[in-house]
């Protein structure tokens, strides 16, 4: 099961100058919440910032990651 950490460092490393916070916010190491911060989700629908995040993951969403609350900001 991935950690907060390891869903932090793919989320920063797959969006160019991304900030991500992340908690496993049940304890049961698969219910995520992250906080994101791009410039790459400027002039972006909140639906396609969210895409963005989720396509990292693929199908590990709904699998070992069961679940995965976003916000997503700009800078």
């Amino acid at each position: 099961m991935p950690s907060p950490e390891d869903i932090r460092q793919r989320i920063e490393s797959s969006i160019p100058g991304a900030r991500a916070e992340v908690e496993d916010y049940t304890g049961g190491g698969d219910h995520f919440r992250a906080t994101v911060t791009a410039a790459a989700f400027a002039g972006r629908s909140r639906i396609e910032q969210h895409r963005l995040v989720y396509d990292i993951f693929g199908a590990e969403i709904g699998g070992p990651i069961h679940a995965l609350s976003l916000k997503t900001q700009t800078p």
